[in-house]
This record gives C-alpha cells, structure tokens and sequence, in this order.
C-alpha cells in the first residue's frame, strides 16, 4: 500500500482551515442575498458582511472603514499599486518597487510603464534582503508617487525591513504598499505601509477572497470603472460566504500563529539542516534567520526543476518551483535571478498547519536518492 500524499505547497495555498469550512457552510444559509438591499435577507446578509468587516480589522490593527475584501489577492495587489499611483498622479508617475515582488505586483507595474509611467526595480542582496541605501534614495527621486515592497518573499521566505522602508518613505513624503500575502494569519504585520493587501487562501481561508486596506489620509483613488460597493475599491458583488470564512479562519490562525510559528521553524530548520548535509552540490536559498517560518527554498545543480517536481510528485510530495521552467513560461524565477543563485533544479517547501513531523522526516529521507536518479538520468555521476 503507497503512502499517502504529502502536500508541501503552502505558500501557494493553504489547505482550507476547518473553521473556513464551518464558516462557509454556515453562511451559505444567510449570506446569499445581496447586503446593499433592504428587505429581510439583505439585511442578514449586511450583518455578516459587517461582523466578518469588523473581525477581520481588528485582527488586523486597522479601522473597519479602511478594508475593503475584493475578489481575489490579485486583484487587491492591482488596486493597491494602480489605485496609489493613479491617487497621486499630481506629484508625478514613478512607482519604487523591489525587484522581488510578486507577480502580480510587476503585472501591475508593467500597466502603468505602457501607460506611460515609470517603475524604478530596487535590488536584493544574494539573500534576497532589500538593498537599503538603493532603496532610499529611489524613493526620494523627484516624481515618485508611490512604492511597494513584498512583507516576505513568497519564494525564498525572506523577511523584508518593512518599518525601516516605510521610514524612509514617509521622510520622503512617499506612501507604501506593503504585500502581506505571507505575513498576514502567519507573524505579525509591521507598521510603517499606507496600503496593505493579503489573499485568504495563503491563510487556509477560501479562494477568491482579497484584502485591500488603506489607510485614513492616503491619497487613493479607483483604477476600475465607478462602483458603488466596498466604498469603490473593488468592484462587483462579492462571495458573502466566502468573505465570512475567510474572516473566521483569520482570527483562528492568527491566535494560533506564535504556536505554529514555532513547531514550523523547527521543521524548517531541519530541511535546511539535512537538505545541505545530504544533498550533493545543493544551495539552500534566502535569508538563515530573518525568514518565514513555513518555507525553505534550495535549488540542486544539474537537475532540471520540472524533472525534479515531477519526481516528487510521482513519490507522493507536492511542492512547487520557483524556476517555473514550464511548458508555459520557459523562464527562470524572477526572483532568483535577482539574488543572483542558482535558477534552475529549484523546490519550494512550505509547511502548513497540518503538516507533521513524519511527513517532513519522509520527504526528507526520500529526496536525496531522486536526486541522485535524476542527475545518473542525466549522465551525471561520483558526486
């Protein structure tokens, strides 16, 4: 009989927290009409929607009129760097960004250059910490008008010197975008940002559940079409049940978070331990110690990162890539690049609530002889 799955890819999506899933159902009952109404279902439906608004602020620190929930972290990202600029398009177009941030993030970017802004990319160092002096003196350019900075690097784990950049911002007379999509249900959140966006599913809340919140004072202003919901910052009626667990399962992991925290680091620990004693020519990637404490990155010489996820795979570990060397990209992840490691034979390992010490000793005492079966497939041998 084979093992049972092990899934290593939490960074990507959480498995669904089981208070989400009592949530949800719960709330499918009564929050299905449409809470801008006024009839008797509409307004059970506003109650939810109010509670999950409050709960979910005050897990956060912020006002409840501050946060807003959108259709997906995606999207709240877009808000966030599109909305900022457009809300400060007076004092000039130049948006400051590190040169790690998540995809969404650059997407977002590259609308405003081809609408005829500018993005200034601000390095990393091997790793993956923001360069400070390079970054301070982007954001006090003439012109800028708004930065943004990932919380934690979504591929290597990296903690980034928000308060310290969010200083230096606000000498400037600059606001932040911060991307908490790893930080939020996990550490605490830094001060120091005028804009905050997260993703429910990173938590083990629903998918298609975004946080967008900003600030009282900051100068915002709606990238989309005019709307009257969510204080028109995200357009569209909303998932109600999705929007209520994904509140609920917010306050559940944020109280358990320093427990976990914990017990993952442990875990985390030893991959990077035993990874880089028994894997030949292996290279354990990002920060040692100003890192989450879910997720590990290493990346194997002469091994391609496709081969290797499909090895896992076929052993029963599911964990991802940052080389994204697929059929449907063909690049290299962006972020290692800027590090400057190695790009290639790359696995992400992020650990999750349910994740349990056999399953990491398991993975761990099966991923030396894939490794080694790949490279002999490749005709590399006597490592």
């Amino acid at each position: 009989m084979s093992a049972p799955p092990v899934y290593l890819d939490a960074a990507t999506a959480a498995p669904l927290h089981p208070v989400a899933r009592q949530a949800l159902l719960a709330a499918l009952d009564d929050g299905w009409a449409d809470p801008a109404r006024l009839y008797t279902q509409a307004r059970r439906a506003r109650q939810l929607l109010d509670a999950a608004r409050e709960a979910t602020a005050q897990t956060l620190g912020v006002r409840p009129d501050e946060l807003s929930f959108t259709p997906s972290g995606t999207t709240a990202a877009h808000a966030a760097v599109l909305g900022g600029l457009r809300g400060r398009h007076r004092v000039g177009r130049v948006l400051v960004h590190s040169a790690i941030e998540h995809s969404a993030v650059l997407h977002a970017a590259q609308r405003h250059v081809a609408d005829g802004g500018e993005a200034v990319g601000v390095p990393v160092d091997r790793w993956g910490r923001l360069d400070r002096d390079a970054w301070s003196t982007a954001v006090a350019a003439p012109g800028v008008a708004l930065a943004t900075l990932i919380g934690a690097s979504h591929e290597v784990g990296t903690v980034q010197p928000v308060e310290a950049a969010g200083a230096e911002c606000a000498a400037a007379g600059v606001p932040l975008h911060v991307d908490a999509a790893q930080l939020v249900g996990r550490v605490p959140v830094p001060t120091g940002w005028s804009i905050l966006t997260a993703s429910a599913h990173k938590w083990g809340g629903p998918a298609g559940v975004g946080l967008l919140v900003v600030r009282k004072g900051t100068r915002w202003e709606s990238p989309w079409p005019a709307d009257e919901r969510e204080s028109g910052r995200a357009p569209g009626p909303m998932n109600l049940p999705a929007v209520v667990a994904a509140a609920a399962s917010l306050r559940a992991v944020t109280a358990d978070a320093a427990t976990q925290a914990a017990r993952l680091t442990t875990l985390v620990d030893r991959i990077r331990t035993r990874v880089a004693a028994e894997v030949p020519d292996v290279e354990v990637v990002g920060d040692p110690t100003d890192r989450l404490p879910h997720l590990v990155t290493f990346s194997c010489l002469y091994v391609d990162g496709e081969a290797l996820l499909h090895a896992l795979d076929r052993r029963g570990f599911a964990v991802s890539s940052g080389s994204s060397c697929t059929s449907s990209t063909l690049r290299p992840s962006h972020v290692l690049e800027a590090m400057g490691v190695l790009s290639h034979g790359n696995v992400r390992v992020s650990l999750h609530r349910e994740t349990t010490e056999a399953e990491v000793d398991r993975f761990l005492a099966d991923l030396p002889g894939i490794v080694a079966d790949l490279r002999a497939e490749a005709g590399v041998t006597g490592l």
